[in-house]
């Protein structure tokens, strides 16, 4: 991403804000994106009180039983989060794993996950991102395709609920009917749709945004109609959305954002309604496309025709009500 030269001022500098859905990483300088690059980003002039981690593969165990392995990340991040508790910023008030929900010992990983975070544990994410056309790649948990309706998985899921733990589903927008089904035949179960449901723009997808839109917007009514599932607005600025924005000159105005996108955030909440919907960053990855500081500009300018109280909800409210967040 090549910066703007001039960055927007900040648009509705008070409103208080939870960003759901970020990830931490190590690596080389310009790489890693940890607690300091976290806090550059989220300090940078929005009010964002606190953040969840999700799941990206980062600090696996690299020995003891296989199944077990994940938990290091919970590890890792958890000890991360305990250091953004000291004022200086946003902190981090949940942490959202990874485990093969098909596993036989998925019982005993999910009891390290809850153990290994400290309080602060509060879902699954078992990426079922999936299309067969060769151009598209998969989750990076490698899933088959229809993942979620397979019966092992199924018998893996249900064991979230009864531990209280949520969760985040990450597809393509084909598969959202899959969703669905899930949705249904785990009323109980709070599941959390991470960006949009992953509308494709690359590969077969490439020059049809008309069309892919017009499918999109045929899958994801029903999946509204349950009211267990809740809705990430955000994460839409990834290469395969295709956009383009991580290719130069330079990232689009939080007004050309608006443009480009609006008609899903504007279907989304009305269709789920600002009580299942948050504004969500999925920094670092759409941070090649564009700032932290246009991107929640771009929110704040989507969000500007609803009530105080909307706002409040999808910018703060439902996710610390989703993930079950402590004050302060």
């Amino acid at each position: 991403m090549t910066e703007n030269t001039a960055p927007e001022p900040i648009l509705d500098p008070e409103r208080r804000i939870v960003d759901p859905h970020h990830h931490l990483w190590p690596g080389a300088p310009g790489v890693a994106y940890l607690l300091d690059e976290l806090r550059a980003d989220t300090g940078g002039g929005h009010n964002v009180e606190a953040t969840v981690f999700i799941e990206c593969g980062t600090a696996f165990r690299t020995e003891g039983p296989e199944p077990l392995r994940a938990v290091g990340e919970t590890d890792y991040v958890r000890k991360i989060a305990e250091a953004s508790r000291d004022g200086r910023g946003a902190r981090i008030a949940g942490i959202v794993g990874a485990t093969d929900l098909r596993l036989p010992e998925v019982q005993t990983v999910l009891d390290a996950h809850v153990e290994a975070g400290g309080g602060l544990f509060k879902g699954i994410r078992h990426g079922a991102a999936w299309d067969p056309s060769p151009d598209i790649r998969v989750s990076h948990h490698n899933p088959p395709a229809q993942l979620l309706l397979d019966d092992t998985f199924r018998a893996g899921f249900a064991r979230l609920a009864p531990l209280g733990l949520s969760f985040d589903a990450w597809l393509y927008h084909r598969q959202i009917p899959e969703l669905t089904n899930l949705a249904r035949a785990f009323p109980e179960t709070a599941i959390v749709l991470d960006h949009f449901g992953g509308p494709l723009g690359i590969g077969p997808y490439a020059g049809k945004r008309a069309e892919v839109f017009a499918e999109w917007r045929a899958v994801i009514g029903p999946l509204a109609a349950c009211p267990n599932v809740s809705v990430k607005l955000g994460g839409m600025a990834m290469p395969i959305n295709g956009y383009g924005w991580h290719k130069p000159p330079a990232p689009p105005s939080s007004e050309a954002f608006v443009a480009a996108q609006g008609d899903y955030y504007r279907a989304t909440i009305d269709l789920f309604s600002p009580a299942r919907c948050m504004f969500e960053s999925n920094f670092p990855v759409d941070k090649a496309s564009l700032s932290y500081r246009t991107l929640w500009n771009a929110f704040k300018r989507i969000a500007a025709p609803f009530s105080e109280t909307e706002k409040d909800r999808m910018f703060r409210g439902t996710a610390s009500e989703f993930y079950r967040l402590a004050a302060g």
